[in-house]
């Protein structure tokens, strides 16, 4: 495959060792790969620092924004691709990213689609089936949204582009792997609203938590995933009722 501009490939780490061998194995064709990791115990780091292609830094977690923005500034290439320990670049995906990068254009900002895995059954619906995340940019052209420290969001200088091809998100190992998730996302978010100083009431308890599931269930046809679309609808919500269990802890503690 011929290639002119080079790739720097950014990933954030914490205790991933069942996906670290495969997503560096994934982006071996990019030219550096250099991963942030927020000081892993489960024998991730010592898995990175085997490997002689790739650099890895230990670097304390603040939040997903702050270390986007870290990892951006160690990129050496003239293109940087982001990508979680969790995703993979399909052969298509790889030829449209090396394809669009070694053309002539204004576009600063790729997105991609990413397909959803619930273990290793495909997930259709439950909400993610217009899923779209910014992942190539162009150095130089993106910084992150400090103020958005979850679901963190690019602020691009220039044009951005959807690709056609999608990447594949193995999210889900397990009900309570994906718990987890949602309690850490539920407990950022949460402070994202207490430094803006919203505050919860019992619209937040209960009826916004009950509104995600009937959406993503009913609306959005979790229901057709079977019981892993049950399960990861009823675990949207309760991230929602999360979130404001936290949010309340925080005026507490303030008071």
């Amino acid at each position: 495959m011929n290639k002119h501009n080079k790739i720097s490939a950014l990933l954030i780490t914490y205790n991933e060792v069942n996906h670290i061998d495969q997503v560096i194995d994934n982006i071996s064709f990019a030219d550096e790969i250099i991963v942030i990791d927020s000081f892993s115990n489960d024998g991730t780091f010592e898995k990175l620092k085997a490997l002689k292609n790739v650099k890895t830094i230990q670097r304390e977690f603040k939040n997903f924004s702050d270390q986007r923005n870290f990892s951006l500034k160690q990129a050496n290439h003239n293109w940087i691709l982001l990508i979680d320990a969790d995703e993979r670049i399909t052969d298509k995906l790889k030829t449209e990213i090396f394809k669009e990068i070694n053309t002539p254009n204004n576009i600063a900002g790729f997105m991609f689609k990413r397909l959803f895995f619930f273990k290793q059954k495909r997930i259709r619906f439950s909400g993610f089936q217009t899923d779209t995340t910014y992942r190539l940019f162009k150095k130089g052209k993106v910084k992150y949204n400090e103020d958005k420290i979850v679901h963190e969001m690019p602020i691009i200088d220039g044009k951005s582009k959807l690709l056609k091809n999608y990447m594949l998100h193995y999210c889900f190992e397990s009900a309570e792997h994906y718990k987890s998730k949602m309690e850490q996302y539920a407990e950022l978010k949460a402070l994202e609203l207490f430094n803006k100083g919203k505050k919860t009431n019992i619209f937040n308890f209960y009826i916004r938590p009950l509104y995600k599931f009937i959406t993503n269930y009913f609306f959005r046809l979790g229901f057709l995933d079977g019981k892993e679309g049950f399960i990861i609808c009823n675990l949207s919500a309760y991230g929602v009722r999360f979130r404001y269990k936290k949010l309340k802890e925080l005026w507490k503690q303030k008071h």
